[in-house]
């Protein structure tokens, strides 16, 4: 697919950040020419580190790899987990796996619930920016027409993201779009039986149509480690018309602080990978993106 290499191209720099998401920990130090597993790097010491929350043994959690009952079948689907990666096999080094993207100075699993790939869904909503007379406005440098998406504010790190999270075991990509979306950006868990019915329908009509994917694979994550690392499937559901959105409210809940329709362009900062798929959706819609001429391929 267009684009999917240029994410997976980057020298993942998110994954390497610190301190660690939700802790104090400092990864070791990994500079670019040593991120990938097939430079010999005898002295890499990589910080051993699993949050308590993870290591309490919830539901969507593995166990430790040491606990004996604990036989985990990597690269295949194990019972409704799938242990396989979008990115194809991945190696398995003292039974850990191994990021397929390379060193990040941190081992164990971090806040991630499953040792090797972590599997999210980013549904990426759109819509034209209209004027009040209903028609699409045009961006007055690119000539191109205005896309929106629907974003919210992370409540863990306060930075805007699409509003995705984690497939759950045994659940259809399909579903988990449409279940994120709900509970994000229309706080569908906190509504009454008759309004989840309602909310069922609206997104029902905008699940159902056409729909682009735009990348599967690795996602150059701050939660990521050397044994851990999240993977998504983002794909953007069209409303051209604006009608199906229009009769939805939009409310954040959840994971999500905020939540508000954007203007995509290249001045969006927003969390992980998101910006570079946002930049793919825009693409592919033809919509404006850039007020400078593409060139070449851009990190977010």
């Amino acid at each position: 697919m267009s684009g999917s290499k240029c994410i997976k191209g980057n020298s993942h720099s998110k994954a390497r950040t610190s301190p660690y998401p939700g802790s104090k920990v400092e990864r070791s130090q990994v500079p670019n020419e040593k991120v990938g597993w097939l430079v010999e790097w005898q002295d890499y010491n990589p910080v051993e580190y699993t949050a308590v929350s993870v290591l309490a043994g919830p539901m969507w959690a593995d166990p430790q790899i040491s606990e004996t009952n604990f036989s985990p079948k990597f690269n295949e689907k194990d019972g409704h987990v799938e242990r396989k990666s979008k990115n194809g096999l991945y190696e398995i080094q003292n039974g850990r796996p191994r990021n397929p993207a390379g060193r990040t100075g941190l081992v164990g699993r971090g806040l991630l619930g499953r040792w090797g790939p972590n599997h999210a869904a980013d549904p990426i909503i759109t819509r034209w920016k209209k004027n009040n007379s209903g028609n699409k406005i045009t961006h007055p440098v690119s000539g191109k027409h205005i896309l929106q998406f629907v974003a919210i504010k992370r409540k863990d790190c306060g930075e805007w993201a699409i509003p995705g999270g984690m497939v759950d075991p045994g659940e259809k990509i399909s579903a988990a779009l449409k279940r994120e979306f709900g509970e994000e950006a229309l706080n569908s868990l906190q509504k009454s039986s008759a309004e989840k019915i309602e909310i069922e329908k609206q997104l029902h009509r905008l699940f159902s149509q056409d729909h682009l994917v735009i990348y599967k694979g690795y996602v150059d994550d701050p939660r990521n480690t050397d044994n851990a690392w999240v993977e998504t499937e983002a794909v953007n559901y069209h409303d051209e018309t604006g009608e199906i959105m229009d009769s939805i409210t939009l409310e954040a809940g959840d994971d999500a602080g905020k939540v508000k329709w954007v203007d995509i362009s290249d001045k969006l900062k927003l969390y992980a990978s998101h910006s570079q798929f946002i930049k793919l959706v825009a693409e592919k819609r033809d919509a404006h993106w850039s007020e400078e001429s593409e060139a070449g391929c851009h990190g977010s």
